[in-house]
Parts: C-alpha cells; sequence; structure tokens
C-alpha cells in the first residue's frame, strides 16, 4: 500500500462525497470507536471472550480498514505525509529494535 496515494484517494473521497473532513476531535473519537471494534472481534473471535452469534458476521478486514480510512483523515488533516512517517518510523525501529527482539527469550 503507498501511503501518500491512498491519502489522496481518501482527500479525494471526502471531497466528493463527504461535504469537508470531521474535525480533529471528532475523528480522534470516530478512531477510538474503529480501534474498538476491531478489539471486539479479536477478543471474541482470537481471544477468551465466546462470540456473539450477531457478532460472527463482522469482517476483520473491514473493521482494520476503517482504522486506516481514520487514520488517513487525521494525516490529511493535520498535514502530514503519513508515508513519510512511516519509512522514517520503520528505519528507526529497524535500527533501534532489532537485537532486542531477536535476543528476546519470550519470543523463541
Amino acid at each position: 500500500m503507498n501511503l501518500k496515494n491512498s491519502q489522496a484517494a481518501v482527500d479525494n473521497w471526502i471531497q466528493q462525497h463527504g461535504v469537508r473532513y470531521f474535525n480533529e476531535l471528532t475523528n480522534m473519537a470516530q478512531l477510538t470507536e474503529e480501534v474498538g471494534e476491531v478489539a471486539r472481534i479479536i477478543a471474541r473471535r482470537y481471544g477468551e471472550q465466546s462470540e456473539k452469534e450477531s457478532d460472527k458476521s463482522k469482517d476483520l478486514g473491514e473493521e482494520l480498514a476503517d482504522v486506516v480510512f481514520v487514520v488517513l483523515c487525521l494525516a490529511n488533516q493535520t498535514g502530514i505525509d503519513l508515508q513519510v512517517a512511516f519509512d522514517k518510523k520503520m528505519a528507526l525501529k529497524a535500527k533501534r529494535d532489532h537485537n532486542r527482539h531477536q535476543n528476546n527469550e519470550k519470543l523463541k
């Protein structure tokens, strides 16, 4: 996934269908709600909680895509090039965390 193109696609969608971006606080609340929906599916499908019949048809991929959509909205409206930020974070994690995870006995 190219984040720059994804940010542009979200911005185009907002311009054509969404009237305008929700404000940052509204989008943050929406992001929290979407992450909660992801957590609910994972807790019930992969965790120890039983899955309700009404939750069995929920699509985890769709819910994760909702999270990505709102993150892209927040990046757009705050002027962040998420591709640049992501690439920078991956380089940092590769440098900082490589040996830490390789040497973690809990992961073996």
